[in-house]
């Protein structure tokens, strides 16, 4: 293999387990909520908001995946 090979087979690599994390941490999160929200449905605001809020921590992670990605495919 080459180093073009290589480069892009750490790229594939760095995506997809930078992305496998952080989706089944938010299929927990939403699932924990539905959970919540089933049992005391007066706390559905509250509970939306946390949501949300480790939603979008979550989904950060697999943004800096993704850049880790374009950074080894354009500059290394």
């Amino acid at each position: 293999m080459d180093a073009e090979s290589v480069k892009l087979l750490a790229a594939g690599l760095a995506i997809g387990v930078g992305a496998l994390g952080p989706g089944i941490g938010i299929g927990i999160l939403v699932w924990g909520a539905l959970t919540a929200i089933g049992r005391n449905p007066d706390a559905t605001p509250d509970i939306q908001t946390n949501m949300f809020i480790g939603i979008a921590f979550a989904e950060a992670i697999a943004i800096y995946a993704l850049v880790v990605a374009l950074i080894l495919i354009f500059v290394a």
